[in-house]
């Protein structure tokens, strides 16, 4: 019932106009979202960076219905990875294949991403291809090992999510492609023919895939908020001799800000995802809607940093 809830609040205008001028709600969606534009996602940036903190901007939007919005969400990026090349901030680039038109043509999606891809290239930069419900795993590693990753080996990488039982195969095929992988836990509604239905299967999993990344893999992102997990990280790099200059750690935009600081002062890499458009209210609600769990997630991570005296 939940979840139906939120997708219904998504695909409501009247409340997406409502929210988006609401005082509140956008100063509530501004702990988690750099704003609507460029132009307040930039600042955020260099806040971060001015703390010792890489980034990676997405500009929000996904599955898109024509060819048309495709090529303007294609447009976008270009014009983001020309911005971050001019101001010179520390940032790389999240996108989804969907924004750029993969159900309506896979030949339409590479072309764009084409265009995408020399431009990181020309600017010596990385653009991630986020990962979306498992509808989508097989169809996006495809695409990237085939189509994308030939061409653009020093400028694509890929996401791993661990709740999926496939995922420990998929490392083992990156590390093979000596590609990059983001590791996450994946945060959509999985049925249990495809993931595992218990977090501690989820957790176990992350820590043998994060394993095998760190010991083998191309400068992985352990993405996780999770300090067992974390925890786990540092100890095996720790005893197997793996320096905090072959990994990094990410985390998402506003959560765990005292935890993303501590990293840094202890000395990892640590990138943050930070999302940004107009678009922050229908991204919000499908996140929650996609694992209702995720407002306990996000309530009991900022009341804890308040806790910490943040």
């Amino acid at each position: 019932m939940l979840r139906q809830t939120f997708l219904y609040l998504s695909n409501q205008p009247q409340i997406f106009h409502f929210v988006r001028h609401n005082r509140l709600a956008k100063k509530f969606a501004s702990r988690f979202v750099a704003g609507e534009t460029l132009d307040t996602a930039l600042p955020a940036v260099r806040v971060l960076n001015a703390k010792g903190i890489k980034a990676s901007l997405d500009l929000l939007g996904e599955s898109v219905h024509t060819e048309a919005e495709a090529r303007a969400a294609g447009r976008e990026y270009l014009c983001l990875l020309d911005k971050i090349h001019e101001t010179g901030v520390d940032a790389n680039v999240s996108l989804k294949l969907t924004q750029m038109g993969l159900d309506i043509s896979e030949d339409l999606c590479v072309e764009i991403m084409h265009d995408i891809l020399s431009r990181a290239r020309d600017y010596h930069t990385f653009v991630r291809l986020d990962m979306e419900s498992s509808a989508y795993t097989e169809r996006t590693l495809r695409l990237f090992e085939d189509r994308l990753y030939p061409n653009y080996p020093e400028n694509v990488g890929i996401v791993l999510q661990s709740y999926l039982y496939r995922t420990q195969s998929d490392v083992e095929h990156a590390i093979k492609l000596k590609c990059r992988v983001r590791l996450c836990k994946g945060a959509y509604k999985e049925p249990a023919t495809v993931a595992y239905p218990d977090k501690k299967d989820v957790d176990a999993n992350y820590v043998r895939c994060m394993q095998q990344l760190l010991q083998h893999g191309n400068y992985p992102g352990i993405a996780t908020h999770d300090p067992a997990i974390i925890a786990a990280t540092k100890r095996f790099a720790r005893e197997a001799n793996i320096a905090p200059d072959r990994f990094e750690f990410q985390m998402l935009y506003g959560v765990r800000r005292d935890m993303q600081e501590q990293l840094v002062r202890d000395g990892y890499n640590l990138r943050v995802y930070v999302p940004f458009g107009t678009q922050w209210y229908p991204y919000l609600m499908r996140r929650l809607a996609e694992r209702p769990a995720n407002v306990a997630f996000i309530t009991g991570n900022v009341v804890r940093e308040m806790i910490g005296g943040r």
